[in-house]
């Protein structure tokens, strides 16, 4: 394992309103982590950050050694909280994208993963229900060879009935020397699948623990665990 997000003394303003306070983080390849908080506490505006989406911080990043630039979105492959398709699109459309765009792509793993959820090239974005087109988001992001996969709330939209497969998906379709991030608010369904969890309250990183070992201290679950920290 190496250290593949390192994190330095990294602030973000908005006015005098600090999204990130001096937030210092190393994780390492081969884990799956999660990035908890409630809202407002700084995981969206961490995640945009390290995909380069936002600028004006204070702090460094490095990401397998690269400063956030072209280097780095090269082996980042990242699953937004929103739909960046257009309706109009076909599936299959969205497929030739990304078959250009990244060299990483495996299309023929991305229509494997398709048939698990119903999913067919011909099918147009705008048909799609919010669940689908996020089952399809993530079998896009999976397919990717990436170093680090960021994944913000991966099964919000999604029916319990299907977190089963999309937990399978994450699990089955990363490399081992990759580090997948996962920021989400349904603890509950996820935390098997973590190694470790970092808790940010108010843009600071409050906790950052192997799960085993927290659940071994704290004689709680995650879930627990987070409820406590944060009272909710």
């Amino acid at each position: 394992m190496s250290e593949l997000l390192k994190i330095d003394n990294v602030t973000k303003k908005y006015g005098r309103f600090k999204a990130l306070d001096n937030v210092t983080l190393t994780l390492q390849s081969g884990k799956i982590v999660g990035l908890l908080g409630p809202n407002g506490s700084g995981k969206t505006t961490l995640i945009k950050i390290i995909n380069g989406l936002l600028k004006d911080y204070q702090g460094n990043i490095l990401v397998d050694g690269n400063p956030i630039g072209v280097e780095s979105r090269k082996i980042i492959s990242y699953l937004p909280d929103e739909n960046y398709f257009q309706d109009w699109m076909y599936i299959k459309d969205v497929l030739n994208i990304f078959s250009d765009l990244y060299q990483d792509f495996q299309k023929d793993n991305c229509l494997e993963l398709m048939k698990r959820f119903n999913l067919e090239p011909n099918m147009k974005i705008k048909s799609l229900s919010k669940g689908m087109k996020e089952k399809f988001q993530l079998c896009l992001v999976m397919s990717r060879k990436a170093k680090l996969y960021i994944l913000d709330e991966p099964i919000a939209g999604v029916d319990p009935a299907a977190r089963e497969v999309i937990l399978d998906v994450i699990l089955n379709n990363y490399d081992e020397d990759a580090l997948v991030l996962i920021s989400t608010h349904l603890i509950s369904d996820l935390e098997t699948i973590f190694d470790e969890v970092v808790f940010l309250k108010e843009g600071k990183v409050v906790l950052h623990q192997e799960t085993e070992q927290l659940r071994h201290e704290r004689k709680q679950s995650i879930d627990e665990a987070f409820r406590e920290v944060f009272r909710c």
